[in-house]
């Protein structure tokens, strides 16, 4: 399971959980301009170990790699000093380019010595900044020549990839009750920014940031509903 400490990748571990009898978590520092979002992949394990007994048997080990190979690169607002805007190329300078083919493979590696042939992420392109890496195809591509390059059929799983935000507000209260979704309200994070100091009501973040943006149109979107 892909885990960052988001909202979305919280409500793919609920998802997991729900679905699996072990779960494994995996994270990456790879350079962020801000470690706001590895900080809070801790205090969200910890809480779902605490809060949800059933998921909380589930819940395997947690592990952390590094691919800083992303901040050498650099040219991207999530690792340097950039400004964030849409770029020339017509893409958000938050753009990462390979990042989630980088964690693709990182993660089949991982799981490839684990006995693990299902993985989970939080790519979506319905709701989203446009990042070409978070398509459907891009996915099914990566999950094909993994399948090839590993000898053994991998199953990469996406439950956001068709839902907007607010469908994934939804879902969260869907697996795990109001619990869930108050859990990722107080401890989750999105924001660019990394912003803890602000506490909106759909949690905490700059609110002027791209993915603040997306967070807090979805959660007014789902609390109509």
């Amino acid at each position: 399971m892909l885990f960052s400490g988001g909202q979305d990748s919280t409500t793919c571990l609920a998802w997991a959980l729900a679905r699996f009898r072990r779960v494994e978590t995996v994270g990456f520092d790879y350079g962020q301009r801000h470690s706001a979002e590895l900080k809070a992949r801790p205090r969200v394990l910890g809480a779902i170990r605490a809060r949800f007994a059933e998921w909380a048997v589930r819940l395997g080990d947690d592990h952390m790699l590094s691919l800083d190979v992303l901040k050498q690169i650099g040219g991207t607002a999530l690792t340097d000093a950039t400004k964030i805007e849409m770029g020339a190329d017509g893409l958000p300078t938050t753009f990462v380019p390979g990042r989630n083919v980088m964690f693709l493979t990182a993660a089949a590696a991982l799981g490839y010595r684990r006995g693990i042939a299902d993985l989970v992420g939080g790519m979506c392109e319905t709701d989203y900044s446009g990042y070409p890496d978070c398509r459907d195809k891009t996915v099914t591509a990566v999950a094909e020549a993994l399948t090839l390059a590993l000898a053994r059929r991998l199953t990469i799983h996406t439950p956001l990839m068709w839902i907007d935000k607010a469908a994934t507000w939804s879902l969260a209260e869907e697996l795990g009750g109001v619990a869930l979704v108050d859990l990722i309200r107080e401890e989750t994070v999105t924001c660019y920014e990394g912003d803890r100091a602000h506490r909106h009501d759909w949690g905490y973040g700059c609110g002027v940031c791209p993915a603040c943006d997306l967070r807090a149109k979805g959660f007014a979107k789902y609390k109509t509903r």
